[in-house]
């Protein structure tokens, strides 16, 4: 999605001026891939669940939402499996940014999966990874920085991933808070406040669960993470949570053994925020908005992700995510550096945009006389969404465009009669 050099192409290719970007957006998405080996447990074989049938499904979805960061549960373990997904998912058609972060796995020989992280590199760098065991599963811990224009002075935005798998299972609920005590407790002894990410398949079924109470209400508030939607609940098979159900994407009567059945009706995928970033204490801001599970529209409860026909996704992506796994991604932007400089002063157009938008977006002009404007958006990878010319007025005006856009963060360029051109972000709220 939003691409640091597809941005500066388009500003200076389009928009003939300087723009020196010091804000931008993650795009993340957490996603458990089910068993994305050729050693799949109990009947998820390469018959039930096969590899190339998922790489086609996976790359119809990734190229749906091009995360900036994907951090995944139940990949392979060994380097075999993650490069897999670069060389047929992620760099495929034209892409070849996509990087794969070196993951501890768990050595049990018995456990053939793990957590991971893939990243842009045009976007992103890693700077150090770490893990905390269980006696089920790791949590993997990946601190990343920006690529950002202030690095070159010694500055950036980082920001740490930690992806966990906790134990499944309605009866493993004192399991789960045991796996929860052992990141708390290490993040005690880190003892920073910092721009974390917890994400993953936590398995929980309620908020009231002791593992996700421990998360979102630990007693020191420097580590205690948020819920960016905020909706505590009895969430197992509850119609008034159906919009945040992650799990089945198959009912009952169409599961293969492999993938598991009984439709939508679990919140079972996360992704929680410190305080520094839902308060954006350190130039990383998460916009909950934002914030859904891919194909969830709300009125699938006990069913499947493509019965009945789906309101969220195309009819291609959906049958995507029914082949690939028996869960659904969860996806959420993040706001980084929250302004858009322009290097030379005169060039700086009077225009501002109202953020967040809605359906309709707002423009301010203060033109010393009136002038027709070119006006564009892109999203922020570089795909041309609209193009219309406006005509404006002396003095203070304003006027309104139709937004009909998901949410999302986006790149609006004015251009005025002389060529004079300045660029906007506009973050867009459900």
């Amino acid at each position: 999605m939003k691409k640091i050099c597809a941005i500066i192409l388009i500003i200076n290719v389009l928009c003939n001026i300087c723009i020196d970007l010091k804000a931008d957006g993650i795009r993340h998405m957490q996603y458990n891939l089910m068993y994305y080996t050729e050693n799949g447990a109990g009947d998820c074989d390469q018959t039930t669940n096969n590899l190339n049938t998922k790489d086609q499904a996976f790359k119809c979805i990734v190229k749906n939402v091009m995360p900036d960061v994907l951090t995944v549960n139940e990949v392979g373990k060994g380097n075999a499996y993650p490069q897999r997904i670069l060389d047929n998912v992620l760099n495929t058609e034209g892409v070849d940014y996509y990087a794969f972060a070196s993951t501890v796995s768990n050595p049990n020989g018995s456990i053939t999966i793990g957590n991971g992280l893939f990243y842009d590199t045009r976007k992103l760098c890693l700077h150090s990874t770490f893990y905390v065991a269980t006696s089920v599963s790791y949590f993997n811990g990946y601190k990343m920085y920006m690529r950002s224009s202030e690095l070159a002075h010694g500055d950036t935005a980082f920001i740490t991933f930690i992806v966990c798998h906790l134990k499944a299972g309605w009866e493993c609920s004192s399991d789960r808070f045991t796996q929860a005590k052992a990141l708390m407790n290490r993040l005690v002894n880190i003892g920073v406040a910092d721009n974390y990410v917890l994400c993953g398949d936590f398995n929980v079924y309620n908020a009231s669960e002791d593992a996700y109470q421990h998360f979102v209400h630990h007693s020191n508030p420097l580590i205690r993470f948020y819920d960016p939607i905020d909706r505590e609940g009895e969430w197992d098979d509850n119609a008034a949570f159906a919009d945040l159900f992650t799990q089945s994407t198959h009912s009952g009567n169409s599961t293969n053994g492999c993938f598991s059945g009984g439709g939508m009706d679990n919140r079972f995928d996360f992704i929680l925020v410190s305080d520094y970033i839902l308060n954006n204490r350190a130039k990383v801001r998460c916009l909950p908005d934002t914030y859904h599970a891919l194909g969830q529209d709300g009125i699938r409860r006990n069913r499947s992700i493509i019965d009945p026909a789906n309101n969220a996704v195309s009819v291609t992506v959906a049958n995507a995510l029914y082949a690939m796994s028996d869960h659904l991604p969860v996806i959420m932007d993040y706001e980084v550096n929250a302004t858009l400089a322009i290097s030379d002063p005169q060039l700086q157009l009077p225009i501002n945009v109202v953020n967040p938008v809605g359906d309709q977006l707002t423009v301010l002009t203060d033109f010393a006389q009136g002038d027709i404007l070119t006006v564009e958006l892109f999203t922020i990878d570089g795909r041309l969404l609209h193009r219309s010319q406006q005509t404006v007025g002396a003095g203070t005006e304003q006027f309104s465009l139709d937004f009909p856009f998901k949410p999302a963060i986006y790149l609006l360029k004015f251009t005025d009669s002389e060529g004079k051109s300045v660029a906007k972000k506009v973050v867009k709220s459900l």
